[in-house]
């Protein structure tokens, strides 16, 4: 790759960075809340390499038609009328355009800059179905000691806001059964299921994006909204499987599913 373009792509992708990680909330669709100042720092270093290279890219070429014209003034003086090392005026011409081609790298390499200018003006979306309808329905057990020891009771509320893990880990794990005939509300975003199920899900990130894993929760009881929709269900606890093994999946007898905004903070 050329050096102006390399130059030019690191400048899109630290104005890129940059323009994610301040434009308000956006950045949360990729990394943890945490992580901001490490992107924001990341996007005005390429920011300023990139800057940089292009200045030094500009003084570089300047100086370099600079010599080449004193070259070229020194050789007509030197050979007036007559082509270069007796060559004739027709070949001399050739030759000094093979010159000017020699060193140019190929004009595609431009194109490179077209996905970077594509997400400087177009921030991608969080994660969604397309990745929660890919992933199993399996929870993973928890600390030995949690299980020996029981679940701690439930905190009060009716309905009682719990999180999709904190749901499916009882669901699951929960041998006590906790869970039973309390009216719970869950939060995420809605994928297809069969049989008239459908699931709702949300994400969990450990760093950034590239890491994301599903938690979803089979809902019955209410049709089930649009795809990408994100709802909070409310309803009880359906026991699907045989508590305390890895048959058993969480899912939930709905009595109400409202849409609500996409949250300024998508994942769980």
């Amino acid at each position: 790759m050329k050096r102006d373009v390399q130059s030019i792509v690191l400048v899109l992708v630290g104005a890129a960075l940059l323009r994610i990680s301040l434009d308000g909330e956006t950045y949360l669709r990729y990394v943890k809340e945490g992580l901001r100042p490490a992107l924001v720092a990341s996007g005005a270093i390429l920011l300023a390499l990139g800057a940089v290279g292009v200045i030094r890219d500009g003084i570089l070429r300047r100086h370099e038609r600079a010599e080449a014209a004193e070259h070229a003034e020194h050789a007509h003086g030197d050979h007036a009328g007559h082509g270069h090392d007796g060559l004739g005026p027709q070949d001399s011409d050739a030759h000094d355009a093979h010159g000017h081609d020699h060193g140019k790298g190929p004009h595609v390499a431009w194109l490179l800059c077209l996905p970077v200018a594509a997400l400087f003006l177009i921030a991608p979306p969080a994660l969604g179905s397309y990745t929660a309808e890919r992933s199993d329905n399996t929870v993973a057990k928890p600390a030995a000691k949690t299980v020996d020891a029981g679940f701690p009771a439930l905190p009060p509320g009716d309905p009682l806001d719990m999180t999709l893990g904190e749901f499916g880990v009882r669901a699951v794990w929960d041998t006590a059964e906790t869970l039973k005939d309390r009216n719970v509300r869950l939060t995420g975003f809605a994928t297809s299921g069969e049989n008239g199920s459908w699931y709702v899900n949300r994400l969990v990130i450990s760093c950034c994006a590239a890491d994301a894993v599903a938690r979803k929760v089979e809902i019955h009881g209410v049709p089930a909204p649009p795809t990408d929709t994100w709802v909070t269900v409310t309803g009880t606890w359906l026991k699907n499987g045989e508590t305390g093994s890895e048959d058993a999946t969480p899912a939930l007898t709905a009595t109400a599913a409202e849409r609500i905004p996409t949250p300024k903070e998508p994942y769980e």
